[in-house]
Formats: C-alpha cells, structure tokens, sequence
C-alpha cells in the first residue's frame, strides 16, 4: 500500500526546497474523520517562524464559497429570491450600462443583472484589468480604495457596490461568464437583504455557529503574530510581498470593505468546519446550518453551454463547470487532475485551496501564501495524491 502520508510530505518538501513557495499546509479528512496533516516551510522566513496548524491565511477567492453559502441562507429563510433584480437591493444598478463593439448601451428591461448572475459570474461585472474599458474603470475604482486604506476616508462593502454598479457592465448580464466582484456585490445584497453588515451575517450566521474562531475579515493584534507572510518568486527566489490587492489589506487590519470575494483570513481546521459542514448536507454536529437541498443546489452549479464557452478558456479548469461561486467537476476525463464527478471547491489568489468530494466523502484542504498562485503544481501534485 502507498504511504500517502509520506508522499505528500516529500512533495511537499520538495516545493519548498525549489522554493516554489515558503510553506504549505494541508489536511485530508474522510468520512469526518483526519486521514492525513501535514505541513513544510515557513509562514515568515526571515524570522524563522515554521507554518504550523494554526497559521492564518489570506483566503481571497476562497472567501467566495462561504459568500454562496451566506446567500443560500437567505434564500431558505425566503429573504432573498435568486430571480430578483440586484437593483432591488442597489439602487445603482437599476440603470445599468454596458459595453458593446466599444460603444455604451443601456441594458434592456428584460436582461437586468440578478442575483443568480451574481451567484454565477454571468453579471457583466469584471475584476481590473487592461482588455477592456471596464475593466480599466474597475482598476481605477480598487486602486483609489486601496490608496484610501489605513485613513478614515476607507470605502464600505455598500459604497463599493454602489460605484461599481454606475460603471459599464461588460456585457448583458446572463449571456457570458467572466470571473469578477460579482461576490463584493453579492456581499452588499447580503448586508442590506439581512439588516445587518456582511461581516455580521457572516458571524451569526456560518462563524460562530462553526466554531471558526480564526476566522473573519480582519486578524486581531492578538493573533498578528500567527499571520503568514505573503511571497513572491522573482528569478527563481521569494521575496516577501507587502501589497494590498483587490482591497484585501495585506497586514490584515480591521477593513470596512468586507469583502465576499476575498476578505476572509482563516486556518486549515476552520475552514474544514465549513467544508464538513457542507460535505455533510448542511449539518455540523447537532447545528442545522442549511437543508440538504440547499447544500445539493449550492453545490451543484453548471453554467448554460453558451456561458460554458468562456470558461473552457480557463487553462486549469478543463473537465470543470461553474455556478454558485465554485468550480464543479463535470468530465473527470478532461480535467488536468484526478477526480470524481461532482466534487465542488475553489482557490485563492495567494494558493488556497479547496474541495469537497461527496462521492467518497473526502475534503481536501491546502493553504500557501504565494503571489499569483492560485492552483498551483504543488496543489495538482498533491491532489493526485490525495485522489488516486
């Protein structure tokens, strides 16, 4: 028999040697039960600080899952109505725009983003970028909110919504995907949908009740000290990153922009809470956090084959579909990773990982703190592992 647990270990280590990233951890659980953790590196290098299991992460996009899920609570409580215009919640976005062939058009009465677009990526709204003047637009916006961080001039979840909803749309919602702040927005609808902030929501209603005590959108001081750092390789070798991206604050202080697509900082044992929370139909020990058909909804997403278009040009993501907020294995035998039919997850900016695969009942968990990372071939190596 194979001696999993020693295989990732040595790949593991072998990343961190080629200085492919500072350190990693990870975690298997079957069954809810630990099968496998394990962990190499650093989570600061210069001060000699080992990654250990209860390093905090920046989660970006893998903030994204936990929004969907935030979402779907609304949904079964009959709040929120996946058919209803997001201009119901944003007032901006009942006179949107969007681009076509270089000119400006209003968007139809009939095609009006809602919030199933935003649960989809199908809403016209983009991260920054350079291939079009809304994603231009898009950059300028984040880029001025990122300069007003740390002053007592910061942007909230709902101004950003509000500013981003007046900015030309990149197409007419529903008839493409493109990968954007559809969950910042998704975040706002949350916020005003509940009464309460986003962050509070979030709190009430998946942190607390999971007992992620490590998790929010913001590090304590009291926990500063257990914060990865973020690295960057340049030439072969990391160097230490200390930007602010996409509005997240790199140092990890408190942020009025609470961010669904990507504010969240978290450990490994958190974030398995919630995925054994989901793996598990929505139960997590006595606590009902969801239905069983809501989880079997949320998880489940697929794209319209005209939407699909797009996203098979996402080198990575062959075999893969999209809806909800996460990628959803559709045709193992494309995929560029082993597989079942069915599993569910996403990743992170800085190379957070994660899925969940009912058909074994196995979560797989990998965290790293590396610059454009994403799914990384440390991520696919040790996913091969996991699943062969």
């Amino acid at each position: 028999m194979r001696d999993k647990q020693r295989l990732v270990q040595e790949c593991m280590d072998r990343a961190v040697y080629k200085q492919e990233v500072a350190g990693v951890v990870a975690l298997e659980i079957k069954e809810g039960k630990e099968v496998l953790f394990a962990k190499s590196g650093f989570a600061d290098i210069k001060n000699g600080i080992p990654m250990s299991r209860d390093t905090i992460f920046r989660l970006y996009s893998q903030s994204k899952p936990i929004t969907a899920a935030a979402a779907m609570m609304l949904v079964e409580d009959g709040i929120l109505d996946l058919g209803e215009p997001v201009g119901d919640y944003i007032d901006s976005f009942n006179n949107q725009t969007y681009l076509s062939k270089g000119k400006v058009h209003k968007v139809p009465s009939d095609k009006k983003m809602r919030i199933r677009d935003l649960m989809n990526m199908t809403s016209g709204l983009v991260y920054p970028g350079i291939n079009t003047p809304t994603e231009v637009a898009v950059g300028r916006l984040m880029t001025n909110m990122e300069k007003r961080l740390g002053t007592d001039k910061m942007m909230t979840t709902m101004e950003f919504a509000d500013k981003i909803g007046r900015i030309p749309l990149n197409f007419i919602p529903g008839s493409h995907f493109q990968y954007g702040t559809s969950a910042d927005v998704l975040g706002a609808v949350i916020e005003k949908a509940s009464g309460m902030s986003f962050g509070d929501f979030v709190r009430a209603r998946i942190l607390d009740p999971l007992r992620m005590n490590d998790t929010d959108f913001y590090v304590p001081d009291s926990k500063k000290d257990r914060l990865a750092k973020a690295y960057r390789n340049v030439k072969g070798r990391l160097i230490e990153f200390h930007g602010d991206r996409l509005v997240i604050r790199n140092n990890g202080d408190i942020n009025p922009f609470e961010s669904g697509g990507a504010g969240l900082f978290s450990t490994v044992d958190d974030y398995a809470r919630f995925a054994h929370m989901l793996i598990n139909g929505g139960k997590f020990g006595n606590k009902r956090l969801l239905s069983e058909n809501s989880v079997k909804f949320l998880t489940s997403g697929k794209l319209l084959p005209y939407q699909q278009l797009d996203l098979e040009k996402w080198q990575g993501l062959e075999g893969f579909t999209y809806g909800n907020l996460m990628r959803v294995l559709d045709d193992p035998s494309q995929a560029t990773i082993i597989g079942n039919k069915g599993e569910y997850g996403w990743d992170g900016w800085l190379g957070a990982y994660f899925v969940n695969d009912p058909s074994t009942k196995t979560t797989f968990i990998m965290l790293v703190q590396r610059f454009d990372y994403g799914t990384g071939p440390l991520t696919r190596k040790l996913r091969n592992i996991i699943f062969s």
